[in-house]
């Protein structure tokens, strides 16, 4: 195989689709499709997940002419075959009532379009009811009068092949479990797509994100275009987080575990092995032992490290600036994050590692077959995990669930041609996401400001009334009455912006916001 063509595999086939644009589609006759964590885990997509019309509308579609005359004629045969050696004539006209009855309520009763079939029985229910009454009127035995006088009384409110606009019962059914089933659905694109849940922590709007990248091969590397690396496709890949009104920095570093011995160690002690489960072609399941590192072991340890000189950020004490520490392990031998993860976002780094593989079958499948990676090109992962740790973004099949009071999975929609999909290699946020991002800011914001003003208000309740303090109050009465006038208004005009969808104009606002706030 060309090397052109390494790590090239065949993507996800979804029914589902999240565009770049604030737009998702999906297509309720395709299918079936399924995908999801292949051994293990919840919120399973399957073909069940979204609602079938075949299944439920199609399920009762009205019958054709042809179909309800093979009905009417199994009805026939099957009524007349209970009816016994000695029977009368009244027995026969009863048994045609029973079989025109039946037929009715299934096939006539309410339909949107009438048969002809159904006119044609209607008019020997005529038929019939002036026979029953020449049996009833005639000198017929009396048992044979009480059952004409009964199906007499029977027919006498019956309405059974009259046209209707009500829709029938079935129809009903089927379409009050269609919608339901539709608007869960549509509650679920809410959950996960448009305002999805995110990370549990407060993240602030910086104008700069200065990205300090750490790459950590075995052995030492003179420059960094020795490194099986595209560092433009990083940069890139990274500064595709940023809002328009922020800018990006980035430092390179080069570290290696040979000159390194603390990170040698760290590096040592965070390796693990575990056996793990893998989805074969044919649908059977094998032991597999795969190296990963321990995400929390290596945070620990690189915490100490961080004390350094050399792993120091240059930027870490600016409030206008948040710095990115990316700590991009180099491997040759297969190397993942917590057995299953190419990256991962801790609460004080980005962790990335990258392997000489060009086709790992991961803990994911679609549609029966474990999704592929290309562990030489882990820039998806390191967007994903680096809009995490800069905004709280999170992966999007991960929802909080009420209920529960923890997170939930549903992987119905990790889906689209962006970093949070499973079934995409493309790495490009959406406008979606983006309006998470400049929300999660703005609310930050926002409930700092509120708490900020909410303080100064309390200390003011509490202060104790005197002459002198009263004094002093009323020389900077004016100065404060503008002040909190001045955030109010910032705070209508946040809003204002927000519910437009505004977001890029309402989170420039958050600088002069949180200096009027203070």
């Amino acid at each position: 195989m060309s090397s052109d063509l390494k790590g090239l595999h065949a993507e996800c086939l979804t029914d589902i689709w999240v565009g770049r644009n604030r737009f998702a589609f999906v297509d309720l006759t395709a299918g079936p499709f399924s995908w999801g964590p292949a051994v293990g885990g919840d919120g399973v997509r399957t073909e069940l997940t979204l609602p079938n019309v075949a299944k439920t509308v199609g399920a009762v579609a009205e019958v054709t002419e042809e179909e309800a005359e093979e009905s009417l004629q199994d009805t026939i045969r099957e009524r007349f075959s209970s009816v016994g050696e000695d029977y009368h004539a009244v027995d026969i006209l009863l048994a045609e009532i029973d079989v025109y009855e039946l037929f009715a309520f299934k096939h006539c009763m309410k339909r949107r379009v009438q048969l002809a079939l159904c006119k044609e029985l209607d008019q020997r229910m005529h038929e019939l009811k002036n026979e029953l009454e020449g049996y009833n009127s005639g000198d017929s035995e009396e048992i044979n009068k009480k059952k004409a006088l009964d199906a007499l009384k029977r027919m006498e409110n019956w309405n059974l092949f009259k046209d209707t606009s009500e829709e029938h019962h079935s129809y009903t059914v089927a379409r009050d479990s269609f919608l339901a089933h539709l608007g869960s659905t549509l509650w679920g694109s809410m959950r996960h797509v448009v305002a999805p849940s995110v990370s549990h922590r407060a993240y602030h709007y910086y104008e700069k994100l200065s990205f300090q990248l750490y790459f950590v091969t075995q052995e030492k590397v003179r420059t960094i275009k020795q490194l099986p690396i595209n560092v433009k496709s990083i940069r890139d890949g990274l500064s595709s987080l940023l809002l328009p009104s922020q800018k990006s920095m980035f430092t390179q570093h080069m570290l290696s575990l040979s000159e390194e011995p603390a990170l040698m160690m760290a590096f040592s002690m965070a390796r693990r092995a575990a056996a793990v489960p893998l989805l074969l072609v044919n649908g059977t399941y094998r032991s597999t032992v795969r190296t990963y590192l321990d995400s929390a072991i290596l945070q620990h340890q690189l915490q100490k490290l961080s004390e350094q000189t050399a792993l120091k950020g240059e930027h870490t004490n600016h409030r206008s600036t948040l710095e990115v520490p990316v700590f991009w392990f180099i491997h040759g031998e297969p190397l993942l994050l917590d057995k299953h993860y190419q990256a991962k976002a801790l609460s004080n780094m980005v962790v990335v590692v990258q392997s000489d593989v060009d086709s790992w079958e991961s803990h994911i499948q679609c549609n029966g077959r474990s999704i592929l990676w290309d562990l030489r090109k882990p820039v998806k992962a390191a967007i994903a995990a680096s809009a995490e740790y800069v905004s709280g973004l999170l992966p999007s099949h991960l929802a909080y669930s009420s209920a529960h009071e923890t997170a939930s999975e549903d992987w119905t929609w990790s889906v689209g041609c962006n970093p949070l999909s499973i079934s995409s290699k493309g790495w490009q946020l959406s406008e979606f996401q983006q309006d998470v991002i400049a929300r999660n800011y703005i609310i930050t914001g926002v409930e700092e400001s509120i708490r900020v003003v909410n303080s100064a208000i309390q200390r003011l309740v509490t202060e104790r009334t005197s002459e002198q303090g009263f004094k002093i109050f009323k020389t900077k009465e004016s100065v404060m009455v503008e002040k909190y006038n001045s955030v109010v208004n910032m705070w209508r005009r946040v809003a204002f912006m927000s519910r437009g969808l505004r977001y890029g104009d309402a989170v420039k606002l958050m600088s002069s916001l949180e200096e009027a706030s203070n």
